[in-house]
């Protein structure tokens, strides 16, 4: 059986480094191998309240650009908002105007660091008031943040917390539906607290919880005991839980969400990725060496986000608020695709993207927008945006193919592509989704771009793929061309010399 789910990002949380600097935190977390980070805002981390935020959002958000990091803001600081109160004010509370002014600037940091998603929960209800009031303030406290979180572009995942007024899924769903089902206001799902706090099994919660995902924290927890432990300390089965994260589509970050375990943080940090990642069926080997400050090479979507919604610090754009909204969108409504991938060039620009070689910005956008789907939905989506977009969308659609869940199932969109005279739809239908060419096609294909003039550096595999019938093929067409007075391009006679020195 194939335990592997690619395509699982996971991140770990800082306020399980309380003890670092935050740009220790970051240095350490990208080094051990994570692709993210949840970043609770605290006194030590990002102070929403600490003068200079301007320049110190600017320097984290460069920071996690160059280390390749992405982000989700958590709001769940201790004694942020009052030294003496854990967690207070909240929404529930007679003072709660701080925390609707602290989740105002959270929403305003995490649109200017390119976040995925800003979190928040309820409170605990206090004493002296009854749960209707309670929850009348809830609802108006939840639209005003709606509506900031609207403005800038980036989603709201709301928690349910053990012990709060919002605690488990049945509560979100109530909030959702009383609020009207906003846009824009989704789900945190702790898979710890689903352990400890639902009826169901945790599996089942994902499958209950996927079409509202927003962000996801994994922890191990006992049942009944709100307690966050180390992956094996707990009664959690993971892999069949990361199968159904993974099979639900969402391609968001997993969190670590160790709070407690501070004291210890690199090596929990690097026991947790070894566990989840033997977990989920990657490979495990040992830490990654990345030397702060390096610029990573990531690949595929994860290089994509960090161009296009971690801009370098002083770019003056509206492009990734614009996608960090329309993936929001897509992903809530999928039908909704068509009118974001035609705009996306107008939002996000046509220029080359210089951490993200051989991607425009249009393209890595409607790439972004795919990834979005629903994965049932992403190879029916991608057809009929190939089928009635114009060239530069057709063109992104065959380059997302090969980052996208949809295996040989649209692979007659290469077909198609190569059958056109556009040279630029020919060298992307021979990209790294072209593996799923019968030999006889790809064949075909290689002598088009012959034919066309297209470099063969553009066909991915050319080396591996290329064979005895391939040779005979280009000789023929040198002989052709030799007996008009012509030659073959340079690239193509260098390959026949070294296929026929091969056999």
């Amino acid at each position: 059986m194939n335990l592997r789910f690619d395509g699982m990002r996971f991140g770990y949380g800082t306020n399980g480094f309380s003890n670092h600097r935050l740009t220790d935190a970051l240095d350490v977390i990208a080094g051990l191998g994570y692709v993210g980070v949840a970043l609770t805002l605290d006194h030590h981390h990002l102070d929403p309240y600490a003068p200079g935020l301007a320049r110190r959002v600017a320097g984290t958000a460069a920071r996690l650009s160059a280390l390749g990091l992405s982000v989700v803001v958590e709001t769940g600081a201790r004694y942020l908002l009052d030294p003496h109160r854990k967690h207070a004010p909240t929404l529930l509370d007679d003072d709660r105007e701080l925390r609707l002014d602290f989740l105002r600037r959270a929403v305003a940091i995490a649109a200017d660091l390119g976040a995925e998603a800003v979190s928040c929960w309820s409170g605990v209800l206090p004493g002296h008031v009854s749960r209707r009031q309670g929850w009348d303030r809830l609802l108006d406290g939840c639209e005003q943040v709606v509506k900031a979180a609207q403005a800038a572009g980036v989603p709201l995942g709301f928690e349910p917390e053990p012990g709060m007024l919002v605690a488990d899924l049945a509560g979100w769903h109530a909030l959702h539906r009383a609020l009207g089902t906003p846009d824009g206001f989704g789900l945190t799902l702790d898979l710890g607290h689903c352990r400890a706090n639902e009826a169901v099994g945790v599996a089942e919660c994902v499958r209950q919880a996927a079409p509202h995902l927003v962000n996801v924290q994994i922890e191990d927890m006992r049942r009944g005991v709100h307690e966050h432990l180390e992956f094996g300390a707990g009664e959690i089965d993971f892999p069949p839980v990361l199968r159904a994260l993974t099979d639900s589509g969402y391609r968001g970050l997993v969190g670590v969400e160790l709070p407690r375990h501070s004291h210890a943080a690199p090596e929990v940090a690097a026991r947790s990725l070894t566990f989840l990642r033997a977990a989920s069926g990657q490979p495990v080997g040992p830490p990654s060496q990345r030397r702060p400050g390096r610029e990573p090479r990531p690949s595929g979507l994860d290089e994509l986000r960090a161009a296009l919604l971690h801009p370098a610090p002083g770019t003056r754009s509206e492009g990734p608020t614009w996608l960090r909204g329309a993936l929001a969108r897509v992903a809530a409504e999928p039908a909704r695709i068509g009118g974001f991938f035609a705009a996306a060039g107008r939002r996000c620009g046509r220029e080359s993207l210089a951490t993200a070689p051989g991607w425009s910005a249009d393209e890595a956008a409607r790439a972004l927008l795919l990834s979005a789907l629903p994965a049932d939905e992403v190879a029916g989506q991608a057809r009929e945006l190939y089928r009635h977009g114009d060239a530069a969308e057709r063109r992104a659609v065959l380059r997302a193919l090969p980052l996208l869940p949809v295996g040989p199932d649209a692979v007659d969109l290469l077909h198609d592509a190569i059958r056109t005279n556009d040279t630029r739809l020919v060298a992307a239908a021979l990209g790294p989704y072209a593996r799923h060419l019968d030999a006889a096609a790809w064949r075909q294909a290689v002598l088009k771009c012959v034919f066309m003039g297209i470099a063969l550096s553009a066909v991915d595999g050319l080396d591996r793929r290329a064979d005895r019938e391939l040779a005979a093929m280009l000789a023929g067409l040198s002989a052709e061309r030799h007996a008009a007075g012509r030659t073959l391009p340079d690239d193509a006679a260098r390959l026949l010399e070294r296929l026929e020195k091969g056999n």
